[in-house]
């Protein structure tokens, strides 16, 4: 089934017309940046130019980077204040005339990597973890989806949230070096496999696409692999979630 998939992000917002079944783009990727301030009113608006940009008449899967639960925003994460208790879905819905259907970032990536990427047919506990502008992260245990893990969210040993120490945009921010910023990262997963002992860690966002470059600064004893959809793996994914509330 073809599903238009958008990626709401902290820096831009993406999409494509995905093959739900194999994971294909069926289009070229549109991408806007994400307005500053990022309030629902403005997200909207950018999310209904995307789907007329693809003359788009059917259900729209979108990926949301913070903690979705039935459709409705319950932390702010990185856009902005007015999201909280937001119901995403029926915005966007109304705004665009379209069934759309929504959840958390981390967890629509992992969908599309444990289902058909980096983590098809592997067993036991995967955690996705993507890198961006915050920290987000998926749990999957022989594949099921266990919804809205905040790895992100946890407190660094200085007592910051972990994300403040590790996103990509602190990187930038700080000017980190790729290997300074990798021994932060490292960090992370070691505190990963202590909690969780996970079988497989999978690294998405812009950054993985330098894995080979910081891959020998991680010392932590767990497998990591980096997400084969790359940076598409949110627009995957939230074509194929929609597609499986359309089944039900």
């Amino acid at each position: 089934m073809k599903v238009l998939g958008i990626d709401i992000g902290g820096t831009g917002i993406k999409a494509a017309i995905v093959d739900t079944k194999t994971g294909k783009l069926l289009s070229e990727r549109h991408r806007i940046d994400t307005p500053k301030p990022a309030t629902p009113e403005a997200v909207a608006n950018v999310v209904k130019e995307i789907v007329n940009h693809f003359n788009w008449k059917k259900v729209v899967g979108c990926s949301f980077p913070t903690t979705i639960v039935k459709g409705k925003c319950i932390h702010t994460g990185n856009l902005s204040e007015e999201w909280l208790n937001v119901k995403v879905d029926k915005l966007f819905r109304k705004k665009c005339k379209l069934p759309f259907f929504v959840s958390n970032d981390a967890d629509l990536a992992g969908l599309a990597e444990v289902s058909l990427g980096a983590g098809k047919n592997e067993k036991g506990v995967i955690i996705v973890i993507t890198i961006g502008t915050g920290i987000g992260s998926g749990l999957f245990f022989n594949g099921k989806l266990i919804p809205n893990l905040e790895i992100g969210k946890m407190l660094h040993t200085d007592g910051r949230i972990i994300e403040h120490y590790t996103a990509d945009s602190v990187r930038k921010k700080e000017g980190l070096t790729l290997k300074n910023w990798a021994l932060r990262f490292d960090d992370l997963l070691a505190y990963v496999k202590v909690v969780f002992s996970p079988s497989l860690i999978i690294l998405g966002g812009g950054i993985s696409k330098r894995f080979d470059g910081f891959k020998a600064f991680l010392t932590a004893d767990v497998k990591v692999k980096v997400a084969e959809f790359k940076n598409n793996a949110g627009i995957i994914g939230g074509a194929m979630y929609a597609r499986k509330k359309m089944k039900k």
